[in-house]
Formats: structure tokens, C-alpha cells, sequence
């Protein structure tokens, strides 16, 4: 984890985020802060600890030239970001569901005995969803480490950009990887603020809210 913060001002943080589409095309961004942010992202909670994301850094001139016609619209972003991070959701999350609970045990955060019996109940649970039930829950997970992701960007200093328009069908492959198993959840683009990223409004809680 990061021991000093460029930001550590939570409302600032969260209330302060904006969607930021031109970067300044000097900055890079080290792999080891890359790898850093991406391990404090992942801090954030997924479905019995299966932590089906993973990442991709599109960040050389070669890879974003690839990865530009499968962007539409959002090529400002890729030409201009430190990196492009790809965020794929693993279809077969659970086989590393033994090495995450073996590394629990070694930690001293979970007893054999519960790891065992957990192991026992969840992999065959996994490997009985459809293709329909797997692609959601790796996608909601995925999402809440992206969200917490752009939050930790900016406690670096960086901004993002959540990008949901590109060609899914295309995306896994282009980068080796099989879209069987892997699944595109999103896109952020990653860089120092070009110019700042428009100011959005809200619907009003109580519109969408109901007490029962």
C-alpha cells in the first residue's frame, strides 16, 4: 500500500472525480505504481473471494495503435492517457479459488478446516453456473475493483475515464487472450488531467429511492 498519497482527502477524492478524456501525453506511469494501485484496488470485495478481475496496461504506441479502431469514439482518451487498462472478468476465477485460500490459511486469516469445507462447497457451486450466471458475477466484481481503481488513481494524482464503447467481441483476442474465458468489462483510460472533465448532474435521491 502507499505509505504517502498525493490526495488523502476522501470527499475530495469521491466528490472531486470527473471523467477526463485529454491527458498530458508526457506523463508515464511505472509499472511498479501501476502494479501498486492495481493491488490497492483490489482491495475491494468480489463473490467468496474469487477476485475474477484482471488487467491489462495498454500503455506502448505499437499496442494502442491496435487498440484504437476497437474504441469507437473514445480515441481522444488513447491517444493522449499514460495507459489504457483493460479490465477482463476470468470465466474460470475459481481455478485459482485453492491458491486463494491456501494463501488465507498461510496468512492465519481462515483455519484448514474452513478452507476446506468451503473449497468443497464453492468450486462445484461455480462450475455449475451457466455461461449467462458466470458472466454476471464476474462482472459486477470487476466493476467494483474498477470503481475503486479510478478512486485510488486519484489518491496517485491521476485521472480516469470509465469507457464502455468498444468492440467486446474483438477485445480479448486482439490482446492473446481466449474470449472464451475472459470476458471485457470495461475500459479506463489513466493520465495527469489535460483539461478538466465536464461537470455532470444527478437525478435527485428520493426520484430514485423507495422505503418500503
Amino acid at each position: 500500500m502507499s505509505k504517502e498519497l498525493v490526495n488523502n482527502d476522501f470527499s475530495e477524492i469521491t466528490f472531486g472525480r470527473k471523467s477526463v478524456r485529454v491527458y498530458d501525453e508526457r506523463v508515464k506511469i511505472s509499472h511498479e505504481e501501476m502494479l501498486e494501485m492495481i493491488q490497492e484496488a483490489t482491495t475491494a470485495p468480489s463473490s467468496v473471494n474469487m477476485q475474477p478481475w484482471r488487467f491489462v496496461i495498454v500503455e506502448s504506441v505499437e499496442q494502442k495503435e491496435k487498440l484504437k479502431p476497437l474504441i469507437r469514439f473514445n480515441t481522444k482518451q488513447n491517444d493522449t492517457s499514460s495507459a489504457m487498462i483493460l479490465i477482463f472478468g476470468d470465466m474460470l476465477c475459481y481455478e485459482l479459488g485453492e491458491e486463494i485460500y491456501d494463501q488465507a490459511v498461510e496468512e492465519g486469516k481462515m483455519p484448514v478446516e474452513v478452507r476446506d469445507q468451503q473449497l468443497s462447497a464453492i468450486i462445484p457451486y461455480y462450475k455449475s453456473f451457466t455461461k449467462e450466471q458466470m458472466n454476471d458475477v464476474v462482472k459486477i466484481d470487476s466493476s467494483l475493483a474498477a470503481m475503486q481503481f479510478m478512486l485510488i488513481a486519484r489518491s496517485h494524482g491521476y485521472e480516469t475515464n470509465p469507457i464502455g464503447g468498444f468492440e467486446a467481441d474483438q477485445l480479448a483476442e486482439s490482446f492473446g487472450l481466449n474470449k472464451d474465458r475472459y470476458t471485457p468489462v470495461m475500459i479506463l483510460s489513466i493520465g495527469k488531467a489535460k483539461e478538466a472533465g465536464y461537470t455532470s448532474v444527478r437525478l435527485p435521491a428520493e426520484k430514485i429511492t423507495e422505503f418500503k
